[in-house]
């Protein structure tokens, strides 16, 4: 898929005063419909509740991928000591806060200034410290980071090669750069919008089928950014919930290193 497949839409202009300027990579629509759903992040029985049953997936997936790229003792609480970590798309912290918990000093951005008001209240009640930003990619442009991480974004944004291009930019050499995203055939079409959306398990208007990324296709792009791929792995629903596997139909995460 070409970046003229995707829908450029007018940039969200942010409305809190602590939040950057408006960002290319920024598309409104997405940005209002997740910061409409701010206040109910936290909640595993909201309308987030499919990414806190998600979230333990990812964070095994990232720790798997961390403890082999830096050799790092699988025992260890605070893997991540004396690292800097970015979550670009962050939401309200459900990633952003375990990685600070593993000990990295955390960087994350969001375009729905709403969902960071909420991420940044929630830290403060966990007593984490976290640099939050309202913005897009952008907002850390000339910043590098040991750790870049985007879950599920890269099929909201405005065009997909240049923020992928402007997630690598933020990766330090010898640093590694973890995504997710769901895969573009008929099994995420019929589960993820056909189904889920309608049945409620995810907010109605959530995706657009046509905007997710093939696992070639992402590949590609990442690579066309400096960035050598060393893993692809599916991401799939059981009986039991989220597993990880061989199967990417349904959705995947990309591992890759700036060497």
């Amino acid at each position: 898929m070409t970046d003229a497949s995707v829908t450029t839409d007018t940039i969200l202009p942010e409305t809190s005063a602590t939040a950057a300027a408006p960002h290319a990579s920024i598309v409104a629509r997405e940005a209002a419909h997740f910061g409409n759903l701010a206040q109910d992040w936290w909640d595993p029985r909201g309308s987030s509740a499919m990414l806190h049953r998600l979230n333990p997936v990812r964070l095994r997936y990232i720790r798997a991928a961390i403890d082999l790229h830096w050799d790092l003792d699988d025992r260890a609480f605070t893997p991540l000591r004396g690292r800097d970590a970015l979550d670009v798309g962050c939401g309200a912290g459900l990633l952003a806060e375990p990685l600070a918990r593993l000990g990295a000093r955390v960087t994350a951005i969001d375009a729905a200034a709403e969902s960071i008001a909420v991420a940044r209240a929630h830290a403060a009640e966990s007593a984490l410290t976290i640099d939050y930003r309202a913005g897009g990619v952008e907002a850390v442009a000339g910043e590098t980071f040991d750790l870049v991480t985007s879950m599920e974004v890269v099929e909201h944004v405005a065009s997909p090669s240049a923020f992928v291009q402007g997630l690598a930019a933020a990766v330090t050499p010898g640093g590694m750069l973890v995504m997710s995203t769901p895969n573009r055939t008929w099994l995420s079409r019929i589960a993820l919008v056909e189904g889920a959306e309608r049945i409620g398990l995810i907010p109605a208007g959530t995706h657009r089928w046509g905007q997710f990324l093939t696992p070639d296709e992402l590949t590609a792009l990442i690579a066309g950014a400096g960035m050598r791929v060393i893993d692809v792995t599916g991401l799939t629903l059981s009986s039991s919930g989220f597993v990880l596997g061989a199967s990417t139909s349904l959705d995947y995460f990309v591992t890759a290193v700036k060497d």
